[in-house]
């Protein structure tokens, strides 16, 4: 049965689910203040990684020993702002627990599995869909490693992957450099995962997903949403800025801006900001082939077109704080380290540097589902680092969750009950 549903978000979890809910005949409302893919969007700032093999979680065993010296350490890959330690401690010590064990760490996995293991090919059929084929890239994603050994570290994350479906291809250090012939000699070793892809835009890709969904019948509002008015436990309409919205159901996927709107619906929400960087290297300074990503400086390296991107790092500090360019700085030293023709002298004022807001729960697994206090209020945030690649199916998802149809993903892991 249709019914009038305001999707509250235009990032890629909000643009794929307006797409699927619009093919199921429901009328559709667009409630976002800024511009879909815009700077101002994490989605903007994405990797722009498509990997099946991305479901290791953040949170590893023995990570509780890292943690002062990640509070010490403002230049290492996970930095935590030091004033804002005692308001992150709650989400910390859960983020901590959810990694204390191997037999964790392989739940996660196993879930996250299930909502990447084809977002490649989701992405490919979305991608035809809104007439863009060309903004998905389906080669393969380079893991890189200095030799065997650093490679076989990482053991427990490569076993994972194995045990999830993940099918990749050991590279010697002759193959990598034929597929990737900018990368340093220092790189001896490497894995492709052959399923893999990548969006060479993923701020344009957003955009093209909404302008499709306005195009099929989809309304805009630039606006931003404040709450909801329930009556006898059913949702009547969305309040926002400007006025109100009548409306059978809403979706709640507005990136760190969910945890506020979630709270209107009656859960509080343990959800940070993973604040991650990119620098976008120019074509006529940056060379790189192929999306790799380099095991001594997990970032993920994507040839976009607007040039090299290399994104990564992760700041724990709030929303409101100033950018950090310092850690745009460290990837830039990287993407140095990383590709010798970068070594040579250039003009770093052409460099694109930028910071987003990454929406992380403590176990590294999204939200999604219905809120506690209506049934007409459904979520679909906290997606983390993989919010990206996992766009198209959270947006089936949700279609079916409204239709009154039974997911293929079990969604019970993703339950906002389980906080």
């Amino acid at each position: 049965m249709s019914s009038h549903v305001v999707v509250i978000g235009a990032g890629i979890v909000g643009a794929s689910t307006a797409i699927e809910l619009l093919k199921d005949g429901h009328n559709v409302t667009i409630v976002e203040p800024g511009e879909p893919g815009g700077r101002q969007a994490a989605s903007y700032g994405n990797s722009g990684w498509l990997s099946p093999a991305s479901i290791i979680p953040m949170s590893m065993p023995g990570l509780w020993k890292k943690v002062p010296g990640m509070i010490a350490d403002p230049a290492g890959p996970l930095a935590i702002r030091w004033r804002h330690i005692l308001r992150l401690m709650p989400w910390l010590l859960r983020f901590v627990s959810a990694g204390a064990s191997v037999k964790k760490v392989e739940r996660t996995a196993s879930i996250l599995s299930s909502l990447l293991h084809d977002a490649p090919d989701r992405h490919m059929a979305l991608a035809a869909e809104i007439g863009r084929p060309d903004l998905i890239v389906r080669k393969g994603l380079i893991y890189a490693y200095p030799d065997r050994g650093a490679f076989e570290a990482e053991a427990l994350a490569w076993r994972l992957r194995r045990e999830n479906g993940v099918v990749y291809r050991e590279l010697s250090a002759a193959e990598l450099h034929e597929l990737e012939p900018g990368i340093a000699e220092r790189y001896s070793f490497a894995v492709l995962v052959q399923d893999g892809g990548h969006c060479v835009d993923p701020g344009g890709y957003v955009g093209a997903i909404v302008a499709h969904a306005v195009k099929l019948g989809a309304k805009r509002q630039t606006v931003k949403a404040t709450g909801f008015k329930i009556e006898s436990g059913r949702l009547t309409g969305v309040l926002t800025e400007t006025g109100f919205i009548a409306c059978d159901s809403v979706l709640i996927s507005a990136g760190i801006h969910s945890k506020v709107l979630a709270a209107e619906a009656g859960d509080d929400v343990p959800l940070e900001s993973e604040r991650g960087y990119h620098v976008v290297i120019p074509h006529d300074i940056a060379i790189g082939a192929m999306p790799i990503m380099p095991g001594d400086g997990k970032m993920g390296n994507n040839p976009t077109l607007a040039g090299l991107r290399v994104a990564g790092q992760v700041e724990l500090a709030s929303t409101s704080e100033e950018p950090d360019w310092a850690r745009a700085d460290i990837l830039l030293r990287h993407a140095k380290r990383t590709y010798p023709a970068l070594s040579a002298p250039f003009d770093e004022s052409q460099i694109d540097r930028w910071m987003g807001n990454r929406p992380s729960t403590p176990d590294g697994l999204p939200v999604i589902g219905h809120s506690s206090r209506s049934q007409d209020i459904f979520y679909a945030f906290g997606h983390g680092h993989i919010g990206l690649a996992t766009g198209p199916i959270s947006g089936r998802i949700v279609a079916d969750l409204i239709a009154g149809r039974t997911p293929s993903t079990d969604v019970a892991n993703f339950s906002v009950s389980r906080f």
